[in-house]
């Protein structure tokens, strides 16, 4: 089709070689203002698009703030005076962010006229489409009031704890590793889960009786404590050595925090596709970021109070927390990690001094933010192990910390996976086929370790020898002492009959391991 225009479109980066693509032979080009806005606009101004068509992704279709429409304007000026044609568009497709901002009337209003959700966003375009053609209309003086009096509120200047002041570095890791068995006086293999427990109709029909007022607070708390202590016995009689809550109480590991952080709000229709047909509403992150009220302590007290065994408190990483949440973008992400790291630190310091002594502070998703272009990857990286010890550096030694992550190309980022200096990480590895064992096999990795033993996301009970066998091949490179058995990750969409089951096969198969070594 020669009469055919095509657009060679790019989004949530800069271009690479601007100067060679340039000579493409398409009518146009889709280019990122947004994640790419440097290196974008300096092939712009160095002439490499002034016969071409180019379609600017100057509205963030990844985040749900307004756009800076003076920033935003001057910046059009600039790519105008050096193209052929402009045309004003969003930085990717809008899928990752809600529909419309009208419902949520919850919101305090400077907060709400200061969102852009989908519908918003297109009338963000519309209007500074309309600017650049020399219509400034009052809707768009209305959006720039709206824009700076977000900027100036007074939640996004918050006195924080000073980092200088804070610990970011442990005593070794062997000499913690002492003090914390002769404390918990755990066995060889310790068993454990990763966090979650089935998450039954009941749990759910509950939760929303609870919301929608059907039942009181009272009664409501009385139904999640009933859980866990089911769930306490279930596990004792298992045999499993540490213990876990539940998290009965959670619908999102990241949605749960964000309703009890300084900084934070939550929607109420704010939905978007996280995978396939699961849909998330993830937090927004508005202002600077406080610890004002326990999160997680009162469960996690309770659980303990029902065991002598000791029992995980749980929490999600700072990493994670800002990757699955709507960031702000007025400041950078280091400084976003390190406020959300300082909010754990808080939470972290109440369940030690509450007598939780093991901690569990996930990082499911710090792979998932890895930036796509390498030379920016070791930053974020390092900004991101930084984080991990502003949250976990203030324990006791005998205060064991443990992470979990998600399965990734973990090889990639092996050395910042030990620089994060967790007492014991649990990492999903039963889906991968060998390659996640393989990096941890192949590099030398001193701390703790859990490489999940079993798939968590199918309904099949694993048999005993699969689970041996999952056990004692990363024993030909890591020691018995570092070595602990769990499943792949959290067991919230499974159901009680298949957990129980899959939970008895991983306890025997450990225990004829023990006993294959004389332990």
């Amino acid at each position: 089709m020669p009469e055919a225009k095509l657009i060679f479109q790019t989004y949530f980066e800069a271009l690479i070689d601007a100067k060679d693509l340039s000579e493409l032979p398409v009518a146009a080009f889709g280019l990122d203002f947004v994640h790419g806005l440097d290196e974008n606009l300096e092939a712009i101004e160095a002439g490499y698009f002034t016969d071409k068509d180019v379609f600017a992704g100057v509205v963030d279709g990844r985040n749900i703030w307004a756009t800076d429409f003076v920033k935003t304007s001057a910046l059009l000026e600039k790519i105008q005076a050096n193209v052929k044609t402009l045309v004003v568009q969003p930085s990717c497709s809008l899928l990752h962010v809600p529909v419309t901002t009208k419902n949520e009337t919850e919101l305090e209003p400077v907060l709400k006229n200061g969102l852009a959700f989908a519908d918003e966003k297109l009338q963000e375009i519309k209007l500074l489409s309309q600017r650049l053609d020399g219509e400034e209309s009052d809707a768009y003086k209305q959006h720039v009031a709206d824009f700076d009096a977000l900027q100036a509120a007074d939640f996004r200047n918050v006195t924080l704890e000073n980092l200088d002041d804070v610990a970011t570095e442990r005593v070794d890791y062997k000499v913690r590793r002492q003090v914390q068995q002769e404390k918990l006086g755990l066995p060889i293999l310790p068993t454990t889960t990763i966090g979650s427990f089935p998450q039954s109709p009941e749990v759910r029909r509950t939760r929303l009786a609870w919301k929608r007022g059907n039942i009181s607070d009272a009664e409501y708390e009385d139904f999640i404590k009933s859980e866990i202590a089911r769930w306490i016995k279930i596990q004792e009689d298992l045999d499993i050595d540490v213990l876990v809550h539940g998290e009965f109480e959670r619908v999102d590991m990241v949605e749960f925090f964000g309703q009890k952080l300084a900084g934070f709000t939550t929607t109420k229709l704010g939905w978007v596709q996280s995978y396939g047909s699961r849909a998330v509403k993830p937090p927004i992150i508005y202002g600077d970021v406080k610890h004002i009220q326990p999160l997680t302590v009162k469960e996690t007290v309770y659980a303990q109070s029902l065991t002598d065994r000791p029992v995980k408190g749980m929490l999600t990483g700072p990493i994670t927390i800002t990757n699955w949440s709507f960031e702000r973008s007025d400041i950078s992400r280091a400084d976003l990690f390190n406020q959300i790291g300082l909010a754990i630190k808080d939470e972290i310091k109440l369940l030690e001094d509450a007598g939780i002594a093991i901690i569990q502070v996930d990082e499911a998703a710090l792979r998932e933010g890895l930036p796509l272009r390498k030379s920016k990857q070791q930053a974020y990286l390092d900004d991101a192990v930084h984080a991990f010890h502003v949250a976990t550096s203030s324990v006791k030694e005998e205060t064991q910390i443990h992470t979990h992550m998600c399965y990734s190309k973990f090889n990639e980022i092996i050395d910042s996976i030990r620089a994060l200096d967790a007492d014991v990480i649990s990492i999903e590895t039963s889906r991968s086929h060998g390659d996640v064992i393989e990096s941890f096999e192949t590099a030398v990795y001193p701390l703790g370790i859990g490489l999940g033993v079993y798939d968590i996301h199918s309904p099949r009970v694993p048999t005993k020898e699969e689970v041996i066998a999952n056990i004692e091949r990363p024993l030909r490179q890591l020691s018995l002492e570092q070595f602990w058995v769990n499943p792949d990750c959290g067991l919230k969409t499974r159901r009680e009959p298949e957990t129980v089951a899959a939970l008895e096969v991983l306890v025997a198969a450990t225990k004829e391991v023990r006993a294959k070594y004389g332990k």
